[in-house]
């Protein structure tokens, strides 16, 4: 799971340049942890910008599993950590962002008024919000608002967990489960980016997403094992999966690397944590490298990922648009899995569509 700091309020920070604002806005507000039907869209005052934080006009917001996290207060772990013990600390979700900086804190220096940006908020699902600058990048000349804001919280973990974590080499192959998703659209792209051969695992519908991204191989996983007695991988992503981990090491090569991208297959106080930590006390005693780990969130991994966009190597998969009105919607589609690539909020107004 990918998170966003707990919001914070900085009440010694000198006024913000370019805004004198105290004017409302619309935003999806929840009072309580729970299902979608705890949220509501109501209007309340724009944030307060701290000395280090830049206010974002959104015009477009992403979807995420971590959202979703936050939004039930599960698994409960994530309450501990500084989330809201009984209720979230920030009531508007949303971590995705994409939109025009309209002020900036005192200690700001990376941004101005009028900077078109992306990366990850304090309440994305608004129509402003707060950000710290080292959570922000350039939004890449050829994308929209809108492919933009999917970009963050997908694309950096993606990334990471190939290079940083992964250690993909040119040449090498790599298995990629979950690749119809918002991590797995980005990771099957930089995968190919940087010279490995693919193998895309997804459900029967979205096998031609997942060509279309470039895979050199998908497998049909309502259809056919993942893990077969042919095929071995120096690189296996499970993105957000339910696999075993001895399942997992039958599909890798004697030295391979398994990286658990999340996990949705545990309870409601540690979520995928168990599999995660059986993985890395399995790996000192075998030959193969089993390992996880939490996305860092800074604007050198989005600035990576937004050169590989304006190369033209990686386009952001989206999957439907909704407004703010339907944003219950978006997050029912992507928890049922029926979502392809990610789910954006147009929030600026520029059209979105819902189901009917």
């Amino acid at each position: 799971m990918t998170t966003a700091t707990p919001n914070r309020t900085d009440t010694t920070a000198s006024r913000p340049i370019g805004s004198d604002r105290t004017s409302s806005m619309r935003a999806i507000v929840q009072q309580s942890y729970g299902s979608a039907e705890s949220l509501e869209l109501r209007t309340v005052d724009q944030p307060t910008v701290g000395a280090d934080e830049v206010l974002i006009e959104v015009q477009a917001a992403g979807v995420d599993r971590g959202t979703w996290h936050l939004m039930t207060g599960t698994p409960y772990l994530i309450r501990v950590a500084g989330y809201g013990l009984t209720r979230p600390k920030q009531p508007i979700p949303g971590l995705d962002v994409a939109g025009r900086v309209v002020a900036i804190g005192s200690g700001v220096t990376r941004f101005a008024p009028g900077d078109e940006v992306f990366g990850i908020a304090s309440g994305s699902l608004a129509e402003y919000a707060t950000a710290h600058e080292d959570k922000l990048a350039r939004k890449p000349h050829n994308t929209t608002f809108e492919q933009a804001a999917v970009v963050a919280v997908s694309g950096i973990t993606a990334l990471q967990a190939l290079t940083d974590v992964g250690q993909l080499q040119p040449g090498q192959t790599v298995l990629i489960v979950g690749a119809s998703g918002g991590v797995g659209t980005y990771a099957v792209q930089l995968a190919k980016a940087l010279g490995a051969e693919v193998t895309g695992v997804a459900s029967t519908g979205k096998l031609d997403l997942v060509r279309s991204l470039g895979a050199d191989h998908v497998v049909d996983y309502t259809r056919e094992d993942l893990v077969d007695t042919v095929h071995r991988y120096d690189l296996i992503l499970d993105i957000g999966g339910r696999n075993k981990i001895s399942r997992l090491r039958r599909g890798l090569t004697p030295t391979g690397t398994l990286v658990i991208v999340g996990g949705e297959d545990g309870g409601r106080w540690t979520g995928g944590v168990g599999r995660q930590l059986r993985a890395m006390l399995l790996s000192p005693f075998v030959g193969q490298r089993l390992t996880t780990f939490i996305s860092k969130e800074h604007h050198s991994f989005m600035e990576r990922v937004a050169e590989f966009i304006e190369s033209g190597a990686v386009t952001p998969s989206i999957g439907h648009r909704f407004d703010l009105d339907h944003v219950g919607d978006a997050i029912r589609q992507m928890e049922a899995g029926t979502l392809r690539g990610k789910a954006v909020v147009d929030v600026g107004g520029s059209g979105a569509d819902h189901p009917d």
